[in-house]
């Protein structure tokens, strides 16, 4: 698959850079090893951050950074990393989806990196690129309904806009039949090592709980 940055997303973050992963899998329920792996996740972010510090946390400010350079309030619409470290800050929890999904919340809440977890046979075409969202581009957004995606970073394929680091489309999402995911790891500040750190963790967590075969790594 070719991976394409836009210049628009250069002018806005001249370090960015991502991690692409595609692999096959298994999806079910999550298991309580799985769901203790995130409660201790939570516990670490509890004790580290509170409601007002959370957005400086590194990746999470590079990220709304990156929003506002593009014309975009990330308080309004915020980076789902940021989101999900809120509710636990907030004392509201994170809730259980399926594995696949609450592996890269995982991920997310661990490294502060917005992540997109796709069922990759819903993509169509053989290239993806991370352009700027347009006014009017058509956006429904899982458990948000149609999302203004005008001026933030928005991942295209061949149908259009399909994930969003605040929120990934209903049209990519996974589901219980889900057997082969494409993951995006993305890095507003172009962090190489909790880039790598991410994926490494990623592919431990897929092996352990989703049945993961043909690992596979796009820089």
């Amino acid at each position: 698959m070719q991976i394409i940055v836009e210049d628009s997303i250069k002018a806005i973050a001249p370090n960015y850079a991502v991690r692409v992963v595609t692999s096959k899998v298994r999806n079910s329920e999550t298991s309580a090893e799985l769901w203790a792996e995130i409660q201790l996740a939570a516990e670490n972010i509890q004790h580290t951050y509170n409601i007002s510090t959370i957005k400086e946390q590194k990746g999470i400010q590079a990220t709304r950074q990156a929003y506002k350079a593009a014309g975009k309030d990330p308080s309004r619409y915020r980076p789902s990393c940021e989101q999900l470290c809120r509710r636990i800050l907030q004392g509201k929890g994170l809730y259980s989806i399926d594995s696949l999904v609450d592996i890269g919340n995982l991920l997310s809440i661990t490294f502060g990196l917005s992540v997109a977890v796709l069922d990759k046979s819903k993509l169509q075409g053989g290239e993806i690129s991370l352009g700027i969202g347009k006014e009017t581009e058509p956006y429904e957004a899982i458990g948000r309904g149609q999302l203004n995606i005008s001026d933030m970073p928005v991942w295209r394929d061949n149908l259009g806009a399909f994930a969003t680091p605040t929120s990934d489309s209903v049209r990519t999402m996974c589901s219980e039949t889900t057997t082969e995911i494409l993951i995006i790891i993305n890095s507003f500040d172009g962090d190489g090592k909790a880039l790598d750190d991410a994926s490494a963790y990623l592919h431990e967590l897929l092996d352990k709980y989703a049945h993961c075969s043909e690992f596979k790594i796009e820089i």
